[in-house]
């Protein structure tokens, strides 16, 4: 199986359902980041490495419209964190006939351009980077939905915690600059913006 065959067996979904508190609120990924939003960002890192994208975002889909993805919705209610929008991304790959499904976070700009090529080395893995894990970008075997969905129903949202107990690995990425960065606080953005 050569890359590009390799590449259409992988789905991508940026995880941009967040409620920002610590920015103020509103949409993350929709801020600016020399000039551009830091989804935009996001996109151009990680459309190479998948084959058909998706944001997963709750409310008026129409904010993220100029991207041309689709915006999956929670299948849940009550906002039940970044869990249920995997749920919600594996649900759209399986449609599609995807195995694995990549999930980034929308306000990482800096991911790295081989994140599938060394996740994709096994069955279910997630990032690290400076000794610390980063369950929110992973790569998913799709064939969990239904342990996923039934978790979801009872109660679980920790994204690691699944992760952990489902057989995800650690592949670390190591680098001088923690290429999973992501922007949090006023302080973060400028942080990104001097990195940029």
């Amino acid at each position: 199986m050569n890359d590009e065959e390799r590449q259409r067996m992988v789905a991508g979904l940026i995880l941009a359902g967040g409620r920002a508190t610590r920015m103020g609120g509103g949409d993350k990924p929709l801020l600016p980041l020399r000039g551009r939003p830091l989804i935009a960002q996001v996109i151009e890192r990680i459309a190479p490495q998948v084959g058909p994208l998706a944001i997963s975002a709750n409310g008026d889909p129409a904010r993220y419209s100029s991207f041309g993805l689709p915006v999956l919705a929670d299948a849940l209610p009550d906002f039940p964190g970044p869990l249920a929008g995997v749920l919600a991304g594996m649900d759209w790959a399986a449609g599609l006939g995807v195995e694995r499904l990549l999930c980034v976070a929308g306000d990482t700009p800096f991911l790295p351009v081989d994140l599938v090529a060394r996740l994709g080395a096994h069955p279910f893995a997630m990032a690290e980077s400076l000794g610390r894990r980063h369950p929110t970008v992973a790569l998913w075997p799709v064939s969990l939905r239904d342990e996923l969905r039934a978790a979801l129903e009872g109660g679980e949202h920790r994204v690691g915690k699944f992760a952990m107990d489902h057989g995800s690995v650690s592949v670390a990425f190591d680098a001088p600059e923690d290429p999973f960065f992501n922007i949090n606080t006023p302080e973060d953005l400028a942080e990104a913006e001097a990195r940029a």
